[in-house]
């Protein structure tokens, strides 16, 4: 029987974005449903079997202790599997402390998570779907200190393109992205995520 994989974006704002809700992601297959992320505004359905979180000491982690436990969860980063459905909560470079995308694996489809990375992750190669990082536009920011950053989106596609990445959808948009965008721009490769919206990969 083919196998659907239903990944839908609640939100892709990066931090106190002006415009859009926190990124986040809704991971649906067979009558299971898992969180990624999300905040304020990229709420999820009340039935969630898990709610996964890149960072455990992000600025949003209260709000997001609050939204996962009026569903009895508690938002957390760590390996998943609900029947065939694989999460796996792998390492990225971003900040001082670990932080983490996930790999999305059902039946030899594979969707990546990895919403904040300073340097693009290795075990992203040969994606059917990214989800990425897209904060800065030209330049990378890079945290005081040196201690990791953002990429920016012309780094992102590049390195998307040699891991031979099949789809790069931009999941946390930042402000000089917005600009790009209200300015008739587009990535390339890849495309804006836009909230609300599903994608789906079958196999």
């Amino acid at each position: 029987m083919p196998q659907h994989l239903r990944l839908t974006l609640l939100g892709v704002g990066a931090m106190n974005s002006p415009r859009f809700a926190p990124a986040g992601l809704l991971v649906r297959h067979a009558g299971h449903a898992v969180v990624l992320d999300g905040g304020p505004g990229a709420d999820p359905p009340r039935r969630v079997d898990a709610w996964l979180v890149t960072d455990e000491q992000a600025e949003l982690r209260a709000p997001l202790r609050r939204m996962a436990a009026e569903r009895g969860l508690v938002p957390r980063a760590a390996d998943l599997t609900l029947g065939a459905l694989r999460l796996r909560a792998c390492p990225v470079v971003h900040t001082s402390h670990p932080t983490f995308g996930y790999r999305i694996e059902l039946d030899g489809l594979l969707a990546v998570w990895a919403p904040e990375f300073r340097r693009f992750p290795a075990w992203a190669a040969g994606a059917d779907l990214l989800f990425a990082d897209g904060s800065s536009w030209t330049r990378p920011i890079t945290f005081r200190g040196g201690v990791g950053g953002h990429a920016s989106v012309r780094e992102v596609g590049a390195e998307a393109a040699r891991h031979r990445v099949r789809r790069l959808v931009y999941a946390h948009i930042g402000r000089p992205c917005i600009r790009a965008m209200d300015a008739g721009q587009a990535p390339e490769p890849g495309e804006w995520g836009r909230e609300g919206r599903t994608y789906t990969l079958s196999g």
